[in-house]
């Protein structure tokens, strides 16, 4: 796996950015919460310990308790790079929750975002 300079950036910056990034667009940190629970599986009180731990990117993604297998519906691009052709597996997953956030902000319905 190459290390990208993200992985070793704490999670609680990276969610410091989103949360910038929706509150900006009128949306919600309890949204912001509900597309990470949806993602990874963590629930509230452990996303707000993940936030606390200083836990990497990285870690955050590999110790998820259940990654959503929707997530591979996930489609569009990040960057100019489409997620569903990364090849690097951790990449894939931070891009496919930039992915949901950028959707959040742009104001999509929750159940368009969560591929319900």
């Amino acid at each position: 796996m190459s290390q990208y300079k993200i992985y070793s950036m704490t999670f609680a910056k990276i969610y410091t950015l989103y949360v910038n990034k929706i509150e900006k667009k009128k949306r919600t940190v309890p949204e912001l919460h509900q597309v990470l629970s949806w993602l990874t599986g963590y629930d509230n009180l452990q996303i707000k310990q993940q936030l606390l731990s200083g836990v990497s990117i990285k870690s955050f993604f590999q110790t998820a308790p259940s990654l959503n297998k929707n997530r591979r519906l996930i489609k569009g691009t990040i960057c100019g790079v489409r997620v569903e052709d990364i090849e690097e597996p951790l990449m894939q997953e931070i891009r496919y929750l930039d992915k949901l956030v950028d959707e959040l902000a742009k104001g999509k319905e929750m159940t368009s975002i969560l591929r319900s």
